[in-house]
């Protein structure tokens, strides 16, 4: 029989978390879906995923999503083009409108041809892109892999990235088979720690109204 706690427990709603994305080859579609599967492994979070071409038409559902997850491959030393278009766009339809997207939790990550490839300098203007619109930035957690000998390129972070997750895809390969495994799972790595993250943000502030915190959300 159900006690009565139980018959007046109303479970909280899902939390939902966005990510939106730029692939020119299929390599950062590779990671964005693996980031998809990390916030998917979180119970009570659920994500949607869209490209940078098709966010431009769903302003609607980035606002009602609790946090956005930001990808875009590096090309030249920063995020491509498309991505920056999208960049672009927010100025008019997201900012303009009253911060729309001011107290998400946000992340990145990006992919290039190179180990390195000047990836941090994707990094950084994604994390920057975030900062404008008063976002909160979900960094990667892991410390560096791949460093001594008994280093692998299986390892998690093989890259020695911080501020959000790098894949490498060799120029040869398609997506079918790159980036690596090491590279995807460190994605994933980024989706649940994304979804975790929302989730404690989003309980507390449920926890804390804004006039007994002092501070407006």
């Amino acid at each position: 029989m159900m006690n009565s706690f139980a018959a007046g427990f109303s479970p909280a709603p899902p939390i939902l978390i966005a990510i939106v994305y730029h692939t020119g080859y299929g390599h950062t579609e590779r990671q964005a879906e693996a980031v998809k599967v990390g916030v998917q492994e979180v119970p009570g979070a659920e994500c949607i995923l869209m490209r940078v071409e098709q966010a431009q038409g769903r302003w609607d559902e980035l606002s009602r999503a609790h946090a956005i997850v930001f990808g875009a491959p590096t090309y030249m030393g920063g995020p491509s083009a498309q991505f920056k278009a999208f960049q672009d766009a927010t100025s008019n339809a997201v900012m303009s409108k009253g911060y729309l997207w001011k107290n998400k939790i946000a992340a990145g990550f990006t992919n290039s041809g190179a180990r390195s490839g000047d990836k941090l300098a994707t990094l950084v203007q994604l994390a920057l892109f975030a900062a404008q619109h008063g976002m909160h930035w979900v960094n990667l957690d892991l410390p560096p892999a791949n460093n001594s000998t008994s280093g692998t390129d299986a390892d998690l972070n093989r890259l020695g990235f911080w501020l959000g997750a790098a894949a490498q895809s060799n120029v040869d390969q398609g997506p079918d088979v790159a980036p690596p495994e090491s590279d995807l799972a460190t994605a994933r790595y980024l989706g649940r720690r994304v979804a975790l993250t929302t989730l404690q943000f989003i309980r507390g502030r449920q926890a804390m109204p804004a006039a007994a915190s002092g501070m407006e959300w």
